[in-house]
């Protein structure tokens, strides 16, 4: 299986976890998932309402992975969601 349908999988998978991930888990998901389907993150991006913390936390994860690739994100985000499932 290449590595988009590993991907897609691991997406699809995400969604079924016997149990809700940790606040810190479901950053690293998101922002493995952004990375991996949209590349590095903007300024412009950033949220414009300095009260929305989630926004702002969802933004600071995505950008630290800046200068990762596409590739590497979805290998991250596969292991990530084999790890969840017990796998």
């Amino acid at each position: 299986m290449e590595l988009q349908q590993q991907f897609e999988a691991a997406v699809a998978n995400s969604k079924t976890l016997s149990e809700k991930p940790d606040n810190e888990t479901l950053l690293q998901l998101y922002s493995l998932y952004k990375q991996a389907t949209e590349g590095d993150c903007s300024s412009d991006q950033a949220p414009a309402n300095p009260f929305d913390f989630v926004a702002k936390f969802k933004y600071d994860a995505w950008q630290k992975l800046t200068g990762t690739s596409s590739a590497d994100a979805m290998q991250q985000y596969i292991q990530l969601v084999t790890r969840l499932k017990g796998g």
